[in-house]
């Protein structure tokens, strides 16, 4: 099992639009995409201002994902909700 995390940094002048986020992009990415789990959250205290996590039973198959026509569809819906350059990390799931 992978984690695929987007983290949204926290910056002076930075967008993110929460609602939107929660109800329209990440419900398209999952109905896109399929993850085994999605988890989002909305920061609190940190440099993060919000994330998502998505889980795939593996890197093939989020290979897969990322050359879907929902992933460029994605990427195009971004100034909808942010202006904030995200960071991306995938990582192996060892224990839950």
């Amino acid at each position: 099992m992978i984690r695929v995390s987007v983290f949204y940094p926290k910056s002076d002048g930075a967008k993110f639009d929460h609602d939107y986020y929660r109800t329209t992009h990440v419900p398209m990415a999952v109905n896109g995409w399929k993850p085994a789990r999605t988890e989002i959250d909305k920061g609190v205290d940190g440099p993060f201002e919000a994330a998502v996590h998505f889980f795939f039973e593996s890197t093939e198959r989020f290979q897969q994902c990322m050359g879907m026509p929902v992933t460029g569809e994605l990427m195009a819906d971004l100034p909808n909700y942010t202006n904030i350059e995200a960071q991306i990390q995938v990582s192996e799931v060892v224990e839950s």
